[in-house]
């Protein structure tokens, strides 16, 4: 029986999510993308888990695409690269972006590719010290996927977005940091405590006003001044009549830590 391409497990409120290829720097394949989807699946239909670690086995985040999947044989037609997209990448990027939770990526190593890309999609990235990131698609001649060319302009501005994109030169995790591409850099023998103990907090935080400020952020990209003042009139509306806002109210008035129960 083939081992688990990803790992998943729930404690304190969190699940994590460990892409489990160590020997191929977790690079993707269409099993892992298979068991992925399935565990993103179970998380957002479980009330209990209220925040996700995504992380990687071994020395890698991830490798991005595994190109022994794609070797060629000689004369045969080349594969459809944007199928694998439209039936692969897309969704898990939609996914991890619409899942009404926060997602906390603890980036151990090299995120190359669609690796780097699918960090970006997570809420809060954080990243060992050595780590690097990559779009190393120009170097195949390829063009950056997986929301590569949407993150990078609105993270780290035009500029920044061409030049890592066209010199695919790796980034070291405190330059990352340094342009606002991630959240934070953690020593890298901290880094999993550290990930776990933010993971632990936003699970006993209001999940759905985390929620809708996820919405709200993500729709400040396309949206001009007056449609998103307009959404914050409707996000409020609907958090406002949340039991987690009624019980924040009480527990300051009262002076004390709050209970939140993700409604």
């Amino acid at each position: 029986m083939a081992a688990p391409t990803i790992l998943d497990e729930v404690q304190d409120g969190y699940a994590t999510i460990t892409l489990n290829r160590p020997d191929k720097l977790n690079a993707f394949t269409a099993a892992m993308h298979g068991e992925l989807r399935d565990a993103l699946a179970k998380i957002a239909d479980d009330d209990a888990i209220r925040a996700v670690l995504l992380t990687g086995a071994g020395r890698g985040f991830c490798a991005g695409q595994d190109l022994g999947d794609r070797v060629m044989a000689p004369g045969a037609a080349p594969p459809d690269l944007g199928g694998t997209l439209d039936s692969l990448y897309n969704p898990l990027v939609r996914s991890l972006r619409k899942l009404p939770k926060p997602v906390v990526c603890a980036v151990n190593g090299v995120a190359a590719g669609a690796g780097a890309n699918i960090a970006l999609a997570c809420d809060i990235v954080l990243a060992a010290r050595s780590a690097k990131f990559i779009q190393s698609f120009a170097k195949l001649g390829l063009v950056p996927d997986s929301g590569g060319t949407f993150f990078l302009p609105r993270l780290v501005g035009e500029a920044r977005a061409l030049a890592l994109a066209l010199l695919a030169e790796p980034l070291p995790a405190e330059r990352a940091e340094a342009i606002g591409l991630i959240w934070k850099v953690v020593d890298d023998d901290k880094l999993m405590s550290e990930a776990r103990a933010l993971a632990a907090n936003l699970a006993q935080q209001p999940t759905k006003g985390l929620a809708l400020i996820k919405q709200a952020i993500h729709a400040s990209a396309s949206n001009d001044l007056d449609r998103q003042l307009d959404l914050e009139r409707d996000l409020q509306r609907s958090a406002g009549r949340s039991a987690d806002y009624q019980e924040g109210v009480r527990a300051f008035l009262e002076k004390r830590a709050p209970q939140f129960k993700g409604r």
